[in-house]
C-alpha cells in the first residue's frame, strides 16, 4: 500500500482528523484537489452535515477537498477511480494481469491524461500505491 508520507500530507491528515473527528487512512493530491481516504462506513461522518467539515477544511487550505472510501482490493477499483476523477466519466475498468485499464472516450481520455500528462502521472502513482498495478487509459 502507501509507503511514505511527507510532512505536508501529515499536516493535511492531522487537520482533517481534528475537524472531522475521523482519522483518514491516507491523503493524496489529484488535479489540485486534496483527496482523503476513509473507511467506507465513515465517509458520511467525515463529510459532515451538509458538507460542513469539507467546507471548513477547504476554506482553511484554500483548495478543493474530496472524501473517498478506502478500496478493499481491485474489486473496488472502479468505484474508487470514478470518485477520484469525477466529474470526468469513464466507461469502465478492466484488470488484465499486471495492468489496470480505464476505458474512456476520446474527450474523457484527454481529460484523464491532462496537459503534459500531469493527471496521468498522478493517477499512475495512485493506482500503483493502492492496487499494485500499472495503469493504461484506452
Amino acid at each position: 500500500m502507501i509507503k511514505t508520507i511527507n510532512m505536508q500530507v501529515m499536516r493535511y491528515i492531522n487537520l482533517f482528523a481534528k475537524i472531522s473527528k475521523i482519522p483518514p487512512k491516507h491523503c493524496f493530491l489529484y488535479n489540485n484537489t486534496i483527496i482523503f481516504v476513509v473507511p467506507e462506513n465513515k465517509v458520511s461522518l467525515a463529510i459532515g452535515e451538509n458538507g460542513s467539515n469539507i467546507k471548513k477544511i477547504s476554506k482553511i487550505l484554500e483548495r478543493k477537498i474530496k472524501v473517498v472510501m478506502q478500496p478493499n482490493g481491485v474489486e473496488d477499483a472502479e468505484k474508487f477511480i470514478a470518485t477520484i476523477i469525477y466529474p470526468t466519466e469513464m466507461k469502465g475498468v478492466e484488470i488484465d494481469g499486471e495492468h489496470l485499464i480505464i476505458n474512456a472516450g476520446s474527450q474523457n481520455k484527454a481529460m484523464l491524461i491532462g496537459r503534459n500528462k500531469v493527471r496521468l502521472e498522478e493517477m499512475k502513482k495512485i493506482i500503483k500505491n493502492y492496487f499494485g498495478k500499472e495503469l493504461r487509459i484506452v
